[in-house]
């Protein structure tokens, strides 16, 4: 494929809000986990939660918008200078010609809890201004997004769990590829809600403390919000999208093939769209949720794809698990490990596994990074994998 490049990005989680904040917390190994204080739920473990979303407002002319999910993008656009990038490709091709694509998996159904909370007691109807079209219906971020950047061109919100975010940038690839868009704003926001950490909690996946991922004794996951947009084009001069793969492998709900089998598929794809063997990867950001079936089936299928030398890690350690905005969060990341020549350790991890046959990176290491491969699965068989470099 032809190289996609990124010319704007913009990213907020609880590692940090902004790029650089990010990337100072990925050099100081500093995590943004802390133990659940989300509203009243008692067994979330530890979460990663973006400060301010409670008291942040939008502007009135997006009132009808408020929830905690449309928050978090409004302030992921106003950050890192992106929507003044926006405005300037605006200028260039068009509010028509650009698109927005975006990931999410719960959009704002913490404005459907709240609704639901305080329905009336006698009839249980929701409260008159209890608002599902702007809020908890899916396509409310892209709507929201849109209207915000004043843009005109197709908008479509992608759906497929823990996978979203990194599917925007296929959807937006295959826009501008068939000429329907000249740019395209990628990526996707998740915010928190009670939904995600009861749900997780009742399925037993919710780690006590901090997630470890590829760690012997890993327990769970912790769950986290993220906010993150990419602007795309043809032309560049730096960072790109070099290939992309993705595969649904049907093989259980919520279960991973144990040989990783769709995940090595995803892989397989990306490189070869990319015109890239094995030994051109540098980097591997695994999806690695701290679980112990997902690290396992992840481990084998980059062992048998890009070999067990290839440095590995997971960086939900420091974020928790996005959920459908971990697939942005995690190749913005990527983007700053190839800018800034930094490989990532696995934060929290006391004793690698011993069955992994991958080199999962312990601490953090600087060394040259040219191509990156960024993996993110989700529940039902959704797998995606993403390859990033310099052109």
């Amino acid at each position: 494929m032809r190289p996609l490049f990124i010319t704007a990005a913009s990213l907020v989680s609880a590692m940090g809000q902004g790029l650089e904040a990010t990337l100072g917390s990925l050099f100081a190994a500093r995590s943004g986990l802390r133990p659940c204080d989300f509203e009243d739920v008692a067994n979330g473990g530890y979460i990663g939660r973006v400060e301010g979303l409670e008291s942040r407002q939008l502007d009135p002319a997006w009132a009808r918008f408020d929830c905690r999910n449309n928050r978090l993008a409004d302030l992921t656009l106003r950050i890192d200078g992106f929507d003044h990038a926006v405005a300037r490709a605006c200028e260039i091709y068009g509010p028509e010609r650009i698109g927005v694509v975006l990931g999410t998996s719960t959009s704002g159904i913490h404005a459907g809890e709240q609704a639901y909370r305080a329905r009336d007691p006698a009839s249980g109807a929701l409260p008159e201004d209890f608002d599902f079209v702007h809020t908890q219906d899916l396509f409310s971020l892209a709507k929201f997004v849109r209207q915000a950047l004043t843009l005109r061109g197709p908008a479509l919100v992608i759906s497929n769990a823990c996978a979203s975010s990194a599917m925007s940038f296929i959807e937006a690839s295959l826009l501008i590829e068939a000429g329907i868009c000249d740019a395209v704003v990628a990526g996707g926001v998740d915010s928190l809600c009670q939904m995600t950490l009861l749900g997780f909690a009742s399925l037993d996946l919710i780690a006590p403390g901090p997630c470890r991922p590829c760690d012997a004794e890993r327990n769970g996951i912790s769950i986290g919000e993220a906010g993150g947009f990419v602007l795309l084009e043809r032309e560049g001069s730096s960072l790109a999208l070099l290939g992309y793969g993705v595969t649904s492998d049907g093989y259980h709900m919520s279960a991973p093939h144990p040989e990783g089998a769709g995940a090595a598929a995803a892989m397989h794809q990306a490189l070869a769209r990319a015109g890239l063997d094995a030994a051109q990867i540098d980097y591997v950001n695994l999806h690695g949720t701290g679980t112990r079936a997902n690290d396992a089936a992840e481990d084998r299928a980059v062992a048998q794809v890009l070999g067990p030398a290839i440095p590995c890690s997971s960086t939900k350690g420091w974020s928790g698990h996005a959920l459908g905005a971990a697939g942005i969060l995690e190749a913005l990341v990527s983007m700053l490990c190839i800018c800034n020549g930094l490989l990532p350790g696995c934060l929290n991890l006391r004793e690698r596994d011993p069955a992994f046959r991958c080199c999962v990176l312990e601490r953090n290491v600087m060394a040259p990074v040219r191509r990156v491969v960024s993996n993110s699965f989700g529940f039902g068989g959704s797998n995606c994998s993403l390859v990033f470099g310099r052109v």
